[in-house]
């Protein structure tokens, strides 16, 4: 795993940031999965499995630092409908900005069928 990827692993803001500010690419490929969609894998699991509140700090941060947030990772996942399917209400809604403003629009309303902060379970491959 590159520094990149364990900083997501981890939820080490603080060295994503570090890593990131000194060059890492934000769309850097590691463990079969663009870092962006690493870090709402991590975020939607984390908050399933320890029962803890969902955030988007990691994805906010890697759209911050200009990740791609429509590039599909090596199996052909889009970051809006990975975190759809793993009902990461928060992330859709920073990727539906991102993608919006980059096309010249705003952000749609949330969708009211994806409640903000009750992951499920991982998403089937």
């Amino acid at each position: 795993m590159t520094p990149a990827h364990l900083a997501v692993e981890h939820g080490d803001l603080r060295e994503l940031t570090r890593l990131l500010d000194a060059g890492t690419d934000p769309n850097e490929v590691g463990s079969n999965m663009t870092l962006l969609l690493h870090a709402i894998d991590v975020e939607a699991d984390g908050a399933a499995q320890t029962g803890e509140p969902l955030d988007a700090a990691c994805t906010a941060v890697l759209l911050a630092y200009g990740a791609d947030p429509e590039r599909p990772g090596p199996d052909g996942d889009i970051p809006l409908l990975f975190a759809f399917r793993y009902r990461h209400g928060l992330a859709v809604r920073l990727l539906e900005a991102h993608i919006a403003r980059r096309h010249g629009g705003s952000a749609p309303a949330p969708c009211p069928e994806l409640p903000p902060a009750e992951p499920l379970t991982r998403p089937r491959p």
